[in-house]
C-alpha cells in the first residue's frame, strides 16, 4: 500500500484517472513525515479506508498539499477525512475548487515556513496550461514533481493518443518535461531563474507522478530534463 522511497518519504499509487480528450493517467500521492511527526500528503489519491489506515500508522495528517492546478480530484475526500488537517494548493485552483476550503497557497511564504528547513518549494508559475509546485525533501534528498515530468511505457496510450504521447515526450529513453508545458511557459528568463533554484538542491532522487522515480544522480538528470530550456 505504502512503499519507502527515502527516509521520512513514502508513496501509494491510486487508481487511474481519464483526463480531457479520454488521455487515462495513474496515479500516485506522497507522504512526508515530518520532524514533528506530522504528515504532509502530496497530490492525495483516492482516500480508501485501507489507504487512509496505513498513512495514519505513520502519523496524523495535518497538511494536505495540491502541488498543481490539475491534481486536486481527491483533495475533498481528505479534507472531510481529516477536518483538522489544513489544506493547501496554488492560489489560481481555488478559482476552480471552490467546494474546497483552502488554509492557504502555496505561493504564500508563510506556508513555505511552516516546513522550513524540511521542505523547500519553488512556484513554477507563468504556465499558460497550469501552475505548479516543486518540493525537495531533504532528509531523503528528493525533488518531488507533479506532471512538468513525465514518463509513461510504450503501450500505455494506444492508437492516436499513443501518437501524441510520441510527440509529446511522454515517453522515451527516460523521463522529460513534455513539449506542450515546454512551449507554454510565457517568460523563459523567469523560468530559468527558478529552476536554477531547482538545479541547486543536492538532489539524489526525483519523484513525479507519471512514472517511475529517479532513485539516483537526480541532480544529473534534472539538468538533462531542463536542457531545453538552455
Amino acid at each position: 500500500m505504502l512503499e519507502q522511497l527515502g527516509a521520512n518519504l513514502w508513496i501509494a499509487d491510486g487508481p487511474v484517472v481519464k483526463a480531457n480528450m479520454g488521455f487515462c493517467y495513474p496515479t500516485r500521492m506522497a507522504v512526508v513525515r515530518l520532524s514533528d511527526g506530522h504528515l504532509l500528503i502530496w497530490s492525495p489519491v483516492a482516500a480508501s479506508p485501507a489507504l487512509v489506515e496505513a498513512t495514519t500508522a505513520l502519523g496524523e495528517p495535518c497538511f494536505l498539499v495540491a502541488p498543481n492546478t490539475l491534481h486536486h480530484v481527491f483533495m475533498r475526500e481528505w479534507a472531510e477525512a481529516f477536518p483538522a488537517a489544513d489544506v493547501y494548493g496554488p492560489r489560481a485552483l481555488a478559482q476552480k475548487r471552490s467546494d474546497i476550503a483552502f488554509s492557504g497557497f502555496l505561493e504564500d511564504e508563510a506556508v513555505a515556513a511552516q516546513w522550513s528547513g524540511e521542505i523547500e518549494r519553488v512556484v513554477l508559475d507563468g504556465n499558460r496550461i497550469m501552475t505548479e509546485v516543486v518540493f525537495f525533501h531533504r532528509d531523503s534528498k528528493t525533488a518531488i514533481f507533479t506532471d512538468l515530468i513525465q514518463h509513461f511505457e510504450h503501450g500505455w496510450f494506444s492508437g492516436w493518443r499513443g501518437i501524441v504521447a510520441r510527440l509529446d515526450a511522454m515517453q522515451g529513453a527516460e523521463p522529460a518535461v513534455p513539449r506542450k508545458f515546454r512551449v507554454a511557459f510565457s517568460d523563459r528568463a523567469a523560468t530559468r531563474e527558478k529552476v536554477e533554484r531547482i538545479l541547486q538542491w543536492p538532489t539524489e532522487q526525483v519523484l513525479f507522478a507519471h512514472g517511475a522515480p529517479v532513485r539516483r544522480d537526480g541532480q544529473a538528470f534534472l539538468k538533462r530534463a531542463f536542457a531545453w530550456l538552455y
